[in-house]
């Protein structure tokens, strides 16, 4: 039983229900008809990010015994080899599933478990190129809830907010494992830059992710702000096509956004600018991770309203 727990844990299900989250979310704005794909590609991304999470901690316990000394790995609850065989069987199980939906899922897939496998063994000890690693994989998992209900594109702009979301969280947890990181010589935006540096590229990104969040309200409720320009042909016409990827949703969306989002946002900004201890930045992670999911329900919301 101590096993079983010991790899239920190093999985880590519950951090990755996000992923699975977001699978649901790209088949729901798409209008599927078909959500047995969907669940299935759900699945898939569950075992391909605890594989994930196995291989990164399997690679990254002599860190974790410093920044996270209570994970299975470096707690002895189960053994090394344990972690591997794990990720090797849940790799497996994730591709035969995808393999059963379509092709284009099947590939997405397996782009996850490659780009996630180098991000443990090379990219994770990059400044900015692994965290920009893992906001890209999380926004694709909204394109693979599109790609198993037969179409893509209304999932687009979605990947692009979760892209920048997910990149601002990225470099708030490089503050929050600084002393660990910076022992073991780990190249981050914190240890190569600074914690001050990697504040100000953090406030960046959550500007960033403020315009891309509201912009989905401002095509709703003022459509030609996204007319561009009238010509039909050239750079025109590429940029008008350019937002028509952009979702148009009811001022629902932008109430929850204002009123749910925001105001949490703002917290985490005032309490970075005071402390940037690890135990505090770990903490405002976290917040931070639990109020995107209610920009899930805006988009939910705002999308049927």
């Amino acid at each position: 039983m101590q096993q079983l727990k010991g790899l239920f844990k190093i999985a880590r299900p519950y951090n990755a229900l996000s992923g699975a989250l977001a699978v649901f979310l790209g088949g729901y704005v798409v209008g599927t008809d078909n959500w047995l794909n969907v669940f299935m590609a759900a699945l898939a991304t569950l075992l391909v990010t605890g594989a994930a999470n196995a291989w990164n901690d399997y690679l990254d316990i002599d860190i974790d015994r410093i920044n996270q000394p209570q994970r299975p790995l470096p707690s002895g609850l189960i053994s090394p080899r344990a972690a591997v065989i794990l990720a090797i069987v849940l790799t497996i199980a994730a591709l035969v599933i995808a393999a059963l939906i379509n092709i284009g899922s099947f590939l997405i897939v397996l782009f996850f478990s490659f780009i996630l496998y180098l991000y443990s063994l090379r990219l994770k000890s990059t400044v900015i190129l692994g965290n920009l690693t893992v906001a890209v994989l999380t926004g694709m998992t909204v394109i693979l809830g599109g790609e198993a209900s037969g179409n893509i594109q209304p999932t687009i702009w979605l990947a692009v907010i979760i892209v920048i979301t997910i990149f601002g969280r990225e470099v708030l947890k490089t503050i929050a494992d600084y002393d660990g990181d910076l022992r073991h010589q780990v190249r981050t935006i914190a240890t190569v830059w600074g914690k001050r540096v990697a504040r100000i590229v953090f406030y960046l990104v959550v500007a960033a992710t403020v315009v891309s969040m509201m912009l989905p309200y401002l095509h709703g409720v003022k459509p030609d702000l996204f007319t561009l320009c009238s010509a039909d042909t050239g750079l025109c016409a590429l940029l008008n096509q350019f937002a028509l990827l952009m979702p148009a949703y009811q001022p629902i969306y932008g109430y929850i956004i204002a009123l749910g989002v925001f105001p949490v946002v703002i917290y985490i900004l005032v309490k970075l600018r005071w402390d940037t201890s690890s135990r505090q930045t770990e903490r405002l992670s976290q917040i931070m991770k639990y109020d995107f999911l209610v920009w899930f329900v805006a988009v939910i919301l705002g999308a049927t309203a």
